[in-house]
């Protein structure tokens, strides 16, 4: 190496370190700001530690402080049409409004989330692969709804059934080459099914052996690896295997986690890999692992094969569910401190879940609903912790923190209708209001058509001439009634219990509150 070669890559370090100190210093004493984030995105920091972005895919703000193209493209159900969400300004947050805007008075679905990097590596509706059928479902575009810096934007909300691919890419590590990358994910939306995967995969849809995946996965599941607790827990499939560390199935310091926003790493090099985790929220990132690849045929070298998915296995398995908000991939493996100085920079960006209101049927509000019937008029529209019947039952200040939750709700824009409404629990993320049978349910969103049609619901006068009353949207001569304690879509007269006549007006009629929780 020559002396002038030398003296550029001291000057490289230090810079470099001082940019690592500035951005982690800006989080722990609170002067990060908006538009700190806002000018120096994740991708920038991997650049300038010498592992650039080979592809970058977020639907909330731009992950370059140069960028300002479109972010993702959603799709309105009601003739068809497109259309490109971008960023509110170069290297900003999403224009969240441009989709509310568009999707207004009917359903959308995310039919493209677009690569940041310029190699082309967008992510669109997976195809059919070896363990499943295709094409699989596209990601209701309301379900996610977050905030970032104070913006409003959505996620990409992945039920069971959904999932996202590309099988040609540019740049995407191949064979035993080193690569890097991270997801922002809702560390309190999972579940037990295969696999909820972001990252590198083979290019036919199908398993084609040990080794020829590498991708970051989050859940419960413990087929394969698992780490402490009951889950979630953060590991990397590799295919043929979910591994929380080298070659046994347990590892002790890969921990159980609960924020609501995660960080989650994997990055694999020769005979190397390592998983990283992190509050999405706060500086700072544990590494679970780090060191060789599993003693097993396939895994050392590695054989990936550059393929792209979001929330599916490397053959299409697609059980899973979760929620993605940004991530990316990159050429070459990042140092920790690369890793660290982007987690600081996600912490800046803000990410809440706060409601954005209470007491009003606004989406992002919290509310809870009490009955107006004469007989009834301490009741709340509650779930039961027990199972998944929806009922009114009396709350009061003296109420158990449990209870007060089990009559919270979060008012979401409508699943089938973004003019209607959707009403999820405050306690269980991810499981929402639906009718089955005509008795309400709390369940988690199957990815069909049928569950957001059965979850959407059209906000009237209260047929009483008090409060307000909620008519389904798929059966629109029924309303949320309680009948006997137990919640129902009923009509004002029919063949069903619930039907009567008797106090039907009163029954459907209900007051809009401040949250209990």
């Amino acid at each position: 190496m020559t002396y002038h070669r030398l003296i550029r890559r001291a000057r490289k370090t230090v810079l470099w370190a001082a940019l690592t100190a500035a951005l982690t210093a800006g989080v722990l004493t609170g002067t990060a700001t908006t538009s700190q984030a806002a000018t120096q995105g994740p991708c920038d920091i991997y650049s300038a530690g010498g592992t650039p972005c080979v592809a970058a895919h977020s639907t909330t703000r731009a992950l370059y402080g140069s960028y300002g193209g479109a972010l993702y493209q959603v799709k309105r159900s009601t003739d068809g049409a497109t259309r490109d969400i971008g960023v509110l300004s170069a290297g900003g947050y999403a224009n969240a409004a441009a989709q509310d805007d568009f999707c207004a008075g009917s359903s959308c679905v995310i039919t493209v989330i677009y690569d940041q990097s310029g190699k082309g590596n967008h992510l669109t509706q997976a195809p059919a692969g070896g363990a499943a059928g295709g094409p699989d479902n596209l990601a209701n575009a309301v379900e996610a709804p977050v905030t970032v810096a104070g913006h409003k934007a959505y996620g990409v909300y992945v039920a069971p059934g959904t999932g996202y691919r590309n099988n040609h890419t540019n740049g995407i590590a191949v064979g035993d080459q080193p690569e890097g990358m991270y997801a922002v994910l809702d560390g309190t939306h999972y579940n037990g099914g295969c696999c909820f995967d972001y990252g590198n995969a083979e290019t036919s849809s199908n398993d084609t052996g040990n080794g020829h995946m590498e991708a970051v996965y989050f859940g419960n599941i413990k087929v394969w690896g698992y780490g402490t607790g009951n889950g979630p827990w953060v590991m990397a499939d590799l295919e043929n295997g979910l591994f929380s560390g080298v070659n046994t199935r347990f590892n002790a310091n890969d921990p159980s986690v609960s924020d609501r926003f995660l960080t989650a790493i994997v990055k694999g090099a020769p005979n190397q890999w390592a998983i990283r985790a992190g509050n999405a929220q706060a500086a700072g990132l544990s590494t679970y692992y780090s060191g060789v690849r599993p003693n097993a045929s396939g895994y050392n070298p590695m054989h990936k094969e550059g393929a792209i998915i979001l929330g599916i296995g490397g053959d299409n398995s697609k059980g899973s569910a979760g929620t993605f908000y940004e991530g990316v991939m990159t050429s070459g493996y990042p140092s920790d401190s690369t890793e660290n100085a982007v987690q600081a920079n996600i912490a800046a960006a803000g990410y809440s879940s706060a409601a954005t209101g209470t007491g009003t049927l606004t989406p992002g509000s919290r509310v809870s609903l009490r009955a107006t019937t004469a007989c009834c008029t301490g009741d709340y529209l509650t779930h039961d912790d027990a199972d998944d019947k929806v009922a009114i039952s009396a709350v009061s200040s003296s109420s158990s923190s449990a209870l007060k939750a089990d009559a919270t709700w979060v008012v979401r824009a409508g699943l089938a209708n973004s003019s209607c409404l959707t009403f999820e629990s405050v306690d269980k993320s991810g499981q929402f209001l639906r009718h089955y049978n005509y008795a309400l349910h709390l369940s988690a969103d199957d990815g069909g058509s049928l569950f957001a049609q059965d979850a959407t619901f059209c906000p009237t006068a209260g047929n009483s001439g008090t409060g307000t009353s909620l008519r389904s949207m798929n059966y629109p001569t029924k309303y949320l009634r309680h009948y006997n304690f137990v919640v129902y879509v009923a009509s004002n007269g029919g063949s069903n219990a619930w039907d009567s006549s008797a106090s039907w007006a009163a029954d459907t009629s209900w007051l809009v509150a401040q949250p209990w929780s």
